[in-house]
């Protein structure tokens, strides 16, 4: 490889972190704007692996935007991110994807002060747009929950 690869390959992976940040960012905050715009205009979202509904990425975010009320305090904490990068034509816009696994911890408050904590692993799917690396999909495996 060559410097210049080195280093697209460095920045597509600082710009997958930072959508994968403003993924947990834009759920903790309930900013379902910036959630939708995470993803692509096929995006999918799947949550039924943790009890959730699965489905086109605006559906899913009116869904969580109605459920998530019953956590007024949360926060995911999205660790042990793992990339594998596929650039079939050398760093070009149509055709370079990468996939993401991640663990994940996430406690939670419910609006009585109870605490709600749950972990598992996320599946990230992504794909580079003319607006940088977007999710074209998202699945969560739950693993765990401590309820109160």
């Amino acid at each position: 490889m060559t410097q210049r690869v080195d280093l697209a390959n460095v920045m597509d992976r600082l710009a997958i972190d930072d959508l994968i940040t403003g993924y947990a960012a834009a759920v903790d905050d309930a900013d379902w704007a910036a959630y939708r715009a995470l993803f692509t205009p096929d995006g999918h979202a799947d949550y039924s692996g943790s009890g959730g509904v699965e489905g086109p990425v605006a559906a899913v975010a009116d869904w969580l935007a109605e459920t998530m009320t019953l956590f007024p305090v949360r926060q995911h904490l999205i660790v042990n991110r793992r990339v594998t990068l596929h650039l079939p034509q050398g760093y070009a816009e149509d055709g370079d994807a990468a996939e993401v696994r991640a663990d994940y911890v996430n406690p939670m408050r419910t609006a009585s002060g109870e605490d709600f904590v749950c972990g598992g692993r996320y599946a990230f799917a992504a794909r580079r747009t003319g607006d940088g690396w977007r999710l074209r999909s998202v699945v969560v495996e739950e693993r765990w929950r401590r309820l109160p």
